[in-house]
């Protein structure tokens, strides 16, 4: 980690180290940093025991009641999810991004970012999260594989040829099963444990978004933002503002 940024808010300050193993993120978020871009905009969406959301400049000196959260600086920024070596542990910081259906390369909003929060885990709960992510997997695999073939399954349907669609899918669930005993089969890595369970976060995210830096100063901070009321949209009630600088 090189850069640090803190974050001035009204309700206290935060400082953001960013990982050198993401330099495309590390590099916007120091250019916007020194841009001025995140001066007066807002924690606009936060979520207790999960995150608290900004970035958005849409939300400098936005009414209350306006939705927010499509704003942003007019580009992506390509994925760099670097995991399991960085994950969502408590206090992470996450670049937000659009759904997979509209966004299948997981880029990166250009200047909207989260801090998690999270909760604590048991181990048995994680492990019920392995099989969940085991199973996420074979789907994936199994999309993918479908996709390929889509033109013959859409010939297959439109000569209600139920047979040989089912003989397809035999075939199809059969590839998957195979590819699937290729792969490592998704897991913990025994760091992500030991943070999941003393320290906390969101594992269901893991893998999804890029991770690019976390907080080494005012975890006491985000952890009052994140309990704040909000109204319509997860927006708090009470406007949280940001400022930020380059520190280091």
């Amino acid at each position: 980690m090189s850069a640090k940024v803190k974050l001035h808010t009204s309700e206290g300050d935060i400082v953001i180290a960013l990982y050198d193993e993401t330099p495309q993120h590390r590099d916007n978020f120091l250019k916007l940093v020194k841009e001025g871009f995140y001066n007066g905009t807002l924690f606009h969406r936060v979520i207790k025991d999960f995150m608290i959301q900004g970035g958005d400049p849409d939300s400098i000196g936005a009414p209350a009641g306006k939705m927010l959260g499509t704003g942003g600086p007019g580009y992506d920024i390509p994925a760099e999810i670097l995991y399991p070596q960085f994950f969502h542990k408590r206090g992470a910081l996450s670049a937000a991004r659009l759904g997979d259906d509209m966004n299948p390369e997981r880029a990166s909003s250009g200047s909207q970012f989260y801090i998690v929060w999270g909760q604590k885990y048991n181990s048995g709960q994680l492990r019920q999260m392995e099989k969940q992510m085991q199973m996420q997997q074979e789907q994936s695999v199994f999309d993918g594989l479908v996709a390929k073939h889509r033109a013959e399954i859409i010939q297959l349907r439109k000569n209600r040829d139920h047979a040989a669609l089912q003989e397809l899918q035999d075939q199809l669930n059969a590839e998957t099963h195979a590819l699937c005993q290729e792969m490592p089969a998704p897991h913990f890595t025994s760091e992500q444990i030991e943070a999941y369970t003393t320290i906390g976060g969101t594992p269901h995210l893991d893998g999804q978004y890029t991770v690019f830096g976390e907080v080494l100063e005012g975890l006491d901070i985000v952890e009052r933002i994140q309990k704040c009321e909000t109204s319509r949209g997860d927006r708090p009630k009470k406007d949280i503002s940001i400022t930020a600088e380059v520190i280091e």
